[in-house]
């Protein structure tokens, strides 16, 4: 099992950032895959972010140029710097693992965009 949480998430004004942080703990198994996911209101859940433990990323295209996603190994981490920041990014965001298991979420934590 692993568990997860999350931690950064608030209120900011359009063009201004936020940094999202995850944490796992339990039983961690390599390979795995890290990521972020969305789901603003009356949307589906979407990707978008991820990380392998290996370091390799993919973006969702809304997000690219503007969201960063990084990982640290030793501390079982990883982090989501968002930037430039606009109100379509308004969202509840959770954290997902990933490995031979299965997948495991974490409870989510609210990013709201407004001025």
């Amino acid at each position: 099992q692993v568990q997860l949480v999350e931690s950064g998430g608030g209120l900011v004004q359009p063009g201004g950032s936020l940094r999202l942080s995850c944490a796992a703990s339990g039983s961690i198994l390599r390979p795995y895959v890290m990521g972020w996911y969305r789901q603003g209101p009356g949307k589906q859940r979407e990707l978008v972010a991820g990380i392998t433990s290996e370091g390799s990323t993919n973006y969702a295209d809304s997000v690219k140029g503007r969201f960063t996603i990084s990982r640290d190994n030793a501390k079982n981490t990883v982090v989501l710097q968002m930037n430039s920041l606009k109100p379509e990014d308004t969202a509840v965001y959770y954290c997902n693992h990933r490995d031979s298991r299965g997948g495991y979420w974490g409870q989510g934590t609210q990013v709201t965009v407004s001025a």
